[in-house]
């Protein structure tokens, strides 16, 4: 059986960055389709030996994409659709149908209370999604939390599946001697303590409360902070105006899994830190929560499903934080205070392989490919 993935785009981001993880796992021959940008997840992608198209789609509404996606599905035989984001689910959806494959499957990486991909969820939007998702098989939710999201919105609960996202342990594994090297390379005192912040420099991901809060610490805290993203300028002048902009890192683009982009993957950005930080007011998973948790650091967070739909003894060392800057420094504060740890991964980073995510997908497929009438498999949806 071959599979099509369809997203709207290749760019770096969490779920660009987990299709591409996936795939190195799925025991099934992918191919993978991309709306728009083709950017450096596509490029990996390739150098994985996994085919990659692009559509050339030129906005939200180029309907002439629909035909050339039908086409191409056509064309390639495939015997499963599977859509990731919001415009790849619509479109791929309705195409899949139309040409003929029955076995659609969509996950649903980012919805949270109010926001979608950063778009507000207006009655227009949450209809327009019921609607595509009526079209296909299953809706994939990241979260137990997503899923009771898509429940609330009116999607029947016997088509969703929880299947988080997953980590690559092995490559998170805490080194002290790559800590070492990459300490150097960026630049940071011996005996600097380093808070990481780790997404997309967007407004959603709150890392100026991050800057703001460096501001309230003593002079040898260090902010590294991970990504890129429109939002980058706007932090580096509040830096610049809080007196701490010689003491932010800015990293650019470094993602989960190797790009071929300079400079250290987020492994060894993640071995450099002392404690994660993510003041994210809204996640539907907390990916960059979970990977610091595998590099054995402490965490503090705004919003994180994935350990917050945990027991709280599987992530002793992740603690979460309501409020702003002040807040946030004074839990920093709190994390130094309490003294190096082991940098050991916790129950919930092993809860999150991403063998055994890719397991519970192969189990969906499955049972996407069966006739209606046969029951879901035991044990895909819970968490």
């Amino acid at each position: 059986m071959r599979a099509l993935h369809i997203i709207t785009g290749l760019g770096v981001g969490g779920a660009e960055q987990q299709l591409r993880l996936l795939l190195r796992h799925l025991p099934v021959d992918c191919d993978v389709v991309t709306l728009t940008e083709p950017g450096p997840v596509a490029a990996g992608l390739r150098a994985d030996g996994v085919r990659v198209a692009h559509l050339g789609m030129a906005g939200n509404r180029d309907l002439t994409a629909l035909p050339r996606l039908v086409r191409l599905i056509r064309r390639g035989g495939y015997g499963l659709v599977h859509t990731h984001l919001y415009r790849a689910c619509l479109y791929g959806r309705i195409a899949a149908r139309l040409a003929g494959v029955r076995a659609v499957v969509a996950t649903e990486h980012s919805l949270g209370n109010s926001l979608m991909e950063g778009r507000p969820l207006t009655p227009g939007v949450r209809a327009l999604y019921l609607a595509g998702e009526r079209l296909g098989r299953t809706t994939v939710a990241v979260s137990p939390t997503v899923a009771a999201r898509l429940r609330r919105w009116g999607v029947p609960g016997a088509r969703i599946e929880v299947v988080p996202n997953g980590v690559d342990l092995a490559r998170f594994r805490f080194d002290p001697a790559l800590r070492l090297r990459t300490r150097r390379r960026l630049g940071l005192p011996d005996g600097a303590f380093v808070v990481g912040g780790v997404g997309r420099l967007v407004a959603g991901k709150r890392f100026g409360v991050l800057v703001d809060a460096l501001a309230l610490l003593p002079g040898d805290w260090r902010l590294l902070l991970v990504g890129g993203g429109p939002e980058e300028e706007r932090l580096r002048r509040a830096a610049h105006r809080a007196g701490v902009l010689d003491r932010v890192v800015f990293t650019g683009v470094r993602p989960g899994v190797p790009d071929g982009s300079p400079g250290p993957g987020l492994p060894a950005l993640a071995a450099a830190m002392d404690v994660l930080a993510s003041p994210s007011a809204e996640e539907a998973f907390g990916l960059a929560v979970v990977e610091g948790l595998a590099s054995g650091l402490p965490v503090l967070h705004s919003s994180c499903p994935a350990v917050e739909d945990l027991p709280p003894d599987a992530a002793p060392a992740a603690r979460r934080v309501t409020g702003g800057a002040a807040e946030f420094a004074r839990a920093l504060a709190a994390v130094r205070a309490a003294g190096p740890r082991t940098r050991t991964a916790p129950e919930a980073a092993r809860h999150y392989c991403i063998t055994r995510s890719a397991a519970r997908l192969t189990d969906v497929y499955a049972h996407a490919l069966t006739p209606a009438a046969r029951p879901a498999p035991q044990g895909v949806s819970p968490v």
